[in-house]
């Protein structure tokens, strides 16, 4: 009896295991769109359209290349479908199937569906692990068990030893493990920086594109211009484009911001790899050649293969440890609303708007602006880790919940309580000052720390600390912080909870102290 093989959207790898050992002439390969992952957050315009060419593009090359019988239920079939289930169900009416077998999803809520359809449906259901990963879940598992921290280096360095990855023997390249050191560099406005990857859309994806505004009209993005890769070959391309013209800069410049370049010198290929249309490993292999080969220098290709190989990696072990509950964590207690200019970028504060606006433009902001702009001003600002996340999983082509949860609650909100990270990560105006340009042209004065032209962040950093000393006081990380907030005079720690109340308030309220005049 055939096979129904499931291919879910962020599986797009005809090496994904699902296919393994499929019998090409009787068994079916089950392809869907539904409605409910598009809305289960109002993603972004641009992640449905990648998504949904990349998917109807990986149908038709298994159905030409590889001779797979394929079904495929689209979005704008006249009868479309709202889940993963109803798509089953479909399937399987008027068909003989011995069993369903489907790669283990990225997503613990997709994961739950699946686990009902043995029940359901009255038939064997075989949940393979995802073999594109490069730890598996009971290999990591079995790796953080008996530690007391769980520390992304130490997983680091195991995972270098397991792939021989910038190895010298069983000792590192260079004789050090991590050149983060040496990746901080300020923004160069006078260097030339090469264009992304672009795509020209084909007629399948232009189709996809009508689709999307005509289906998701009230969704944040601009799909005038979309050039993302759709298929393994472009992606392919992206990736080579990446290591030839933009890899050699990418260590010293990766967490520098300029106005009006928000790609820099970063490979954009994480939509790609959590899709299926690029692995991991050959992405490492590819930018540890270039070392060898003398095109990039250690400290740039260590970085990037320390996100694939190190980070990536870890947050999705940290994941799958600790969903469901790690979705519900807030350390601070943190409940404020999600500012409205995380969706139309009207908002004074220049960084944040640069960063917003380009979110909307692109589905895309690297991961400084992540982190130190979106993701600091919502940890000073005290918003609500839930909110926060359902944006950050909105509106980037790149975010699945695996990857994007950890990022957010973890390491931008702190909201895990130290379990990811040894520490929050907050900062005030002067990182940003020193990592960008977007202060100059800031209706705030990066150098002023109080009153009402005073940079937000300068002084939300030590209200931060301050309202937050009960959780924070005995981290040894941020113990230096807090001696220098004592030192204040009584005037200066007045002043900065002053101005704190005054702007959060107005934030809340929506003033024009905080929205931009534009």
């Amino acid at each position: 009896m055939p096979t129904l093989r499931i291919v879910l959207g962020d599986q797009l790898s005809t090496e994904i295991s699902s296919l393994k050992d499929i019998d090409q002439d009787h068994d079916i390969v089950l392809m869907c769109e539904v409605y409910s992952e598009a809305t289960y957050v109002k993603h972004h315009k641009k992640k449905i359209a990648f998504l949904f060419s990349a998917m109807r593009h990986f149908a038709s090359e298994l159905r030409g290349n590889r001779k797979y019988h394929v079904e495929y239920f689209k979005l704008d079939d006249p009868e479309p479908l709202t889940t993963f289930t109803e798509a089953i169900e479909r399937a399987l009416k008027g068909a003989n199937f011995d069993k369903i077998i489907v790669t283990s999803p990225g997503e613990y809520r997709v994961l739950s569906e699946i686990t009902h359809w043995k029940e359901k449906f009255n038939i064997q259901v075989d949940i393979r692990e995802d073999t594109r990963f490069l730890c598996d879940k009971s290999e990591f598992k079995k790796w953080s068990a008996d530690r007391k921290n769980l520390r992304m280096e130490y997983f680091y360095r195991e995972m270098r030893k397991k792939y021989s990855i910038l190895m010298d023997g069983d000792q590192p390249v260079g004789g050090k493990w991590n050149f983060d050191t040496e990746n901080r560099k300020p923004p160069n406005t006078n260097f030339e920086i090469p264009e992304t990857f672009l795509s020209r859309p084909d007629e399948l994806t232009l189709n996809v594109i009508k689709l999307v505004e005509k289906k998701f009209p009230d969704h944040m993005g601009d799909l005038t211009h979309f050039h993302f890769a759709v298929t393994a070959e472009q992606a392919q391309s992206a990736l080579k484009q990446f290591i030839t013209e933009r890899l050699k800069y990418f260590g010293d410049f990766q967490d520098a911001m300029i106005q009006g370049e928000p790609w820099m010198y970063h490979s954009h290929i994480g939509l790609y790899l959590n899709c299926g249309l690029l692995l991991p490993l050959e992405c490492v292999q590819a930018a540890e050649q270039s070392y060898h080969d003398g095109y990039a220098p250690l400290n740039a290709v260590e970085g990037f293969i320390r996100q694939i190989l190190g980070w990536r990696e870890f947050v999705r072990g940290i994941y799958w440890n600790e969903m469901p509950n790690y979705a519900s964590l807030n350390f601070f207690e943190a409940s404020r609303d999600l500012p409205s200019f995380y969706w139309d970028a009207d908002t004074k504060m220049n960084c944040l708007h640069q960063s917003v606006k380009e979110t909307a433009q692109n589905a895309y902001a690297h991961h400084i602006q992540r982190l130190m702009v979106l993701g600091n001003f919502a940890l000073l600002s005290g918003i609500s880790p839930p909110q926060v996340n359902a944006w950050f999983l909105s509106v980037y082509a790149d975010a699945f919940e695996w990857v994007e949860l950890p990022n957010v609650s973890g390491m931008a909100l702190f909201a895990d309580g130290g379990y990811l990270a040894s520490k929050p990560y907050a900062s005030g105006g002067s990182y940003i000052n020193k990592m960008s340009n977007y202060c100059k042209s800031c209706s705030y004065k990066i150098n002023k720390k109080n009153g009402p032209d005073a940079c937000p962040f300068n002084y939300l950093y030590w209200d931060f600390l301050e309202r937050n000393r009960g959780k924070l006081g005995n981290n040894h990380r941020v113990g230096m912080m807090y001696k220098v907030y004592d030192r204040m005079s009584e005037e200066k720690k007045l002043a900065i909870s002053k101005d704190s109340n005054q702007f959060l308030s107005d934030l809340e309220s929506n003033k024009g102290s905080v929205k931009s005049l534009s």
